[in-house]
């Protein structure tokens, strides 16, 4: 994972030695030739995922000129940098801080997320409402593409829900493998640990408007963007909405950088008639 990079890019060595710095470990060593398991530890994976963004962005130089930015979740971050928001460096110690504070919140309250498909978002959100005002937290978190949202909540929540939906007409209602309820009320731990290390950081003027997981607007104001970051914890990640709304605002072409190819995807599912690549 971002190997070839760090062997090909004097630059991009540069970064990765620097993220060993900031970090106190080398995640370039579980990276490059880790296992699995150590891949998917919590400190370890959104840094990497991260790193493999930005450093890849950084190396494109001057040929990345975006007039528009946007990133799912994790990705804002990368994002941020991207547009000149947030440093390198800043974003790192960030991202660090967000994958601990949402383990811990993840040990504070066992919960979990589900994958809803060919479901209009009405009836999964009616009926998320309906169980939370029973007593379990669920609601809708990943606006994926139409078709797809992810929900979250507790774990008893979230297994009534998968179970009201399929009976509600879902083709498929998947509890996934993950250990927490991302994008939902039972984050506002690591929403209030994160809001301290945010508010302390210097958030610069962009180069480009980032269109937010919160708003899933056009946002190029310094302290609107860092509230928003701020609240995308606990809040849903609207891509479907964002994509959307980047194609009203004249974007004709999508470029994703990083690892895999899933964003290009959700793109295309939202509107087939854009082009969407990888850097």
């Amino acid at each position: 994972m971002g190997k070839e990079l760090y062997e090909n890019s004097p630059l991009a060595k540069e970064l990765f030695e620097s993220a060993n710095d900031i970090l106190g470990f080398r995640i370039t060593d579980i990276m490059f030739s880790g296992s699995d398991e150590e891949l998917k530890q919590t400190k370890v994976t959104q840094p990497a995922i991260f790193l493999h963004s930005v450093v890849l962005a950084k190396t494109l130089g001057d040929s990345l000129k975006p007039d528009m930015v946007a990133g799912h979740s994790l990705g804002e971050f990368s994002a941020l940098v991207a547009n000149k928001t947030l440093s390198f460096e800043d974003a790192l110690k960030l991202v660090y801080k967000r994958a601990m504070a949402m383990q811990k919140a993840c040990e504070l309250n066992p919960s979990t997320m589900a994958a809803v498909l060919n479901l209009d978002d009405k009836i999964i959100e009616t009926i998320c409402a309906e169980i939370t005002q029973a007593g379990d937290i669920v609601v809708a978190a990943n606006y994926n593409c139409p078709g797809q949202l992810v929900i979250s909540g507790t774990i008893n929540g979230v297994n009534i829900a998968c179970e009201k939906l399929k009976a509600a007409g879902a083709k498929r209602a998947l509890v996934l493998p993950v250990g927490g309820a991302f994008h939902s009320p039972l984050m506002e731990p690591a929403r209030v640990e994160l809001e301290a290390a945010i508010n302390s950081t210097i958030f610069n003027q962009p180069i480009c408007p980032v269109y937010q997981n919160v708003t899933a607007s056009a946002v190029s104001n310094p302290s609107d963007i860092q509230k928003n970051l701020i609240a995308q914890l606990t809040a849903p990640v609207k891509w479907t909405q964002t994509v959307q709304q980047m194609i009203a605002d004249g974007a004709t072409s999508f470029v994703e950088v990083g690892p895999g190819k899933v964003l290009q995807g959700l793109v295309k599912k939202v509107n087939a008639t854009v082009e969407a690549v990888s850097a």
